[in-house]
């Protein structure tokens, strides 16, 4: 997820300041924060958590992390700043969008697939007739 994912991971401030989401917090990012590892120092990180705040609410994404088993967490974070990021693109379906899209697609592919085949039998068909 981040660079500091993997050398802050017990969380808490790093010598080159606040994790992202402490510094969006205007608060002292302490040993053990959280966000530290998944929420770097860096721009980036800031943003990313501006969008997860302004959807979930840092306590609620505080409160939710701290029921996921640690091995766990980097995954549900991607998975929270995915689905804020879209939420905050289309706050009416949300990443519900992008699935919509995706199975449109596969049923656009499905039906060009199918023709395609029944043209073959067809034509195979009119050759031995």
């Amino acid at each position: 997820m981040s660079s500091s994912a993997a050398s802050a991971g017990d969380g808490g401030c790093s010598s080159a300041g606040p994790c992202g989401a402490c510094r969006f917090l205007r608060r002292k990012c302490v040993t053990g924060c959280i966000f530290a590892p998944y929420f770097d120092h860096a721009d980036q990180g800031t943003a990313r958590f501006a969008v997860v705040h302004k959807v979930f609410g840092a306590s609620n994404v505080s409160k939710l992390l701290l029921n996921i088993p640690p091995h766990k967490r980097l995954d549900a974070v991607a998975t929270i700043c995915y689905e804020a990021q879209t939420r905050f693109r289309d706050p009416v379906y949300g990443c519900v969008a992008h699935i919509f899209t995706l199975q449109q697609q596969v049923m656009i592919d499905c039906m060009q697939f199918l023709i395609i085949f029944l043209f073959k039998i067809y034509f195979s068909l009119c050759f031995y007739i």
